[in-house]
């Protein structure tokens, strides 16, 4: 199965929320005010987000005005073009530039951010690149294990300290690393516990500060890893996140099975951060570059 027909079979469930849910409630029916607030509510339940619901019904409301939607059967069109509008296409996750080129891995736990890490650095020596992996995540149980099972299967090495050693040190040590054995890129792993607490954020600040004191340019990017699956409560974390670090791209994980794939509009209306990457499944290549235009017609179809 080809990844455009496995994103389809993922977003099955989105496609019911926010397409077919949406457009049902126009069939047979006059277009007017109240269903156009109607709609509204529905993209707002559907995870789209508040922003993002009212820049659609606020397009569409001028298109009914001006006679371009009179029935449900124009509506669909008219919808699919308001979501394009407003997602917006990020540069690829990939080894360019600097070498080595630094990527640093953020979210909370639970996310899929080692199964990321490992799918990006598989892609990566797939690609004819070299790649460091970092275990930067020493605090939470059995996460260095995991990461190293991934850097076998990627054909990457992996520098690691103990459990509960300083991550910055540990970030440190695989540029260093890096720069001695002329590799391409190093991605760095992070502690996820809950975005709420300080603690992690000004880990990650040392992190980050470590990484530019040793090469000015980098992070080349950080790279957030959200869970589709949690709605909004990805937005609370991409702002906090974002905040703390600076967050250059989003890795979208679990999109395939949910029925919260609308997030992916809230993100980038509210936040303006690109979503970079999404999972759509456990394989090793059901990581894909996001593509806006593929997204939305694998939506609608």
């Amino acid at each position: 199965m080809g990844f455009f027909e496995k994103l389809k079979r993922g977003l099955s469930k989105t496609r019911k929320t926010l397409i077919e849910n949406t457009t049902a409630i126009f069939s047979g029916q006059a277009i007017d005010e109240s269903l156009l607030e109607e709609l509204e509510e529905l993209l707002i339940m559907a995870d789209v987000g508040p922003q993002a619901a009212v820049s659609i019904t606020d397009a569409l409301r001028e298109k009914v005005k001006g006679g371009k939607i009179r029935n449900a059967d124009a509506l669909r069109p008219a919808l699919k073009e308001e979501i394009k509008k407003i997602l917006k296409q990020g540069n690829k996750v990939m080894c360019a530039g600097e070498k080595p080129y630094v990527i640093l891995t953020i979210g909370v736990n639970g996310v899929g951010k080692t199964t990321t890490i490992g799918k990006l650095a598989r892609r990566f020596t797939d690609n004819g690149f070299t790649v460091i992996l970092a275990a930067g995540d020493t605090f939470r149980a059995a996460a260095i294990e995991q990461l190293e099972i991934w850097a076998q299967r990627a054909g990457s090495q992996i520098v690691k300290h103990k459990r509960g050693a300083d991550s910055a040190a540990v970030a440190f040590d695989a540029i260093v690393s890096a720069r001695t054995r002329n590799i391409d890129t190093v991605i760095i792993d992070t502690a996820g516990r809950l975005h709420t607490k300080t603690n992690l954020m000004e880990e990650l600040k040392k992190i980050k500060r470590v990484i530019s004191r040793e090469i000015p340019s980098a992070p080349h990017e950080v790279l957030l890893v959200v869970d589709a699956t949690s709605g909004q409560n990805a937005i609370s974390q991409a702002k906090i996140f974002n905040e703390a670090v600076g967050v250059t791209g989003i890795a979208l994980t679990k999109l395939d099975g949910t029925a919260k794939g609308g997030i992916i509009l809230a993100i980038n209306k509210e936040l303006g951060i690109p979503v970079k990457l999404i999972g759509v499944g456990e394989g090793v290549d059901d990581l894909h570059d996001f593509n806006a235009r593929e997204f939305v017609d694998a939506l609608f179809e």
